[in-house]
């Protein structure tokens, strides 16, 4: 259960972002959770003076497609990208194996290749979970990604 709200951060500590470029792709399933997700993240992005067009939205079919999503996204001189998705558990394993799959996935993108990409995937036990967290009463974990996502940008520039 979330403790804090997602949306919460110190904005103090937060690098300067506006010469980085970030990819987000973004999951259709549970399009009213990702699109939440999605809004987080790039509103974010801008307040941090992430410029419009350094923000490039990829679409793909569900979670799985995610993995490929950002293999292809780091291709796209980007400094970090991030990948939001929303799987909601249901009465089948199918749940247990997308979960995995897409989190292993996106692993071995990060040890891989040398632009980091942030797991912004909602594993939720209830439709009401994703909804608290995609902007609802637990905040947006999109907003969430995006500070992780700039953190990492500015690491990966500085080492």
């Amino acid at each position: 259960m979330a403790t804090t709200n997602l949306s919460e951060y110190d904005k103090t500590t937060i690098p300067d972002a506006k010469n980085f470029r970030f990819g987000i792709v973004v999951s259709e399933w549970n399009t009213h959770i990702t699109e939440g997700l999605y809004n987080g993240a790039k509103n974010t992005l801008l307040e941090h003076g992430v410029k419009p067009e350094n923000i490039i939205k990829w679409d793909v079919p569900g979670s799985f497609e995610l993995i490929y999503g950002a293999k292809k996204m780091q291709q796209q001189h980007v400094n970090a990208v991030i990948v939001i998705g929303s799987v909601i558990k249901g009465e089948t394993k199918h749940f247990d194996f997308v979960c995995d799959g897409v989190t292993q996935g996106i692993k071995d993108l990060n040890v891989l290749n040398e632009t980091p990409v942030i797991f912004c995937v909602l594993t939720d036990d209830t439709e009401q979970q994703a909804i608290d967290r995609s902007g609802g009463k637990h905040g947006n974990k999109g907003t969430e990604a995006a500070v992780v996502a700039i953190k990492m940008a500015d690491l990966r520039q500085k080492i």
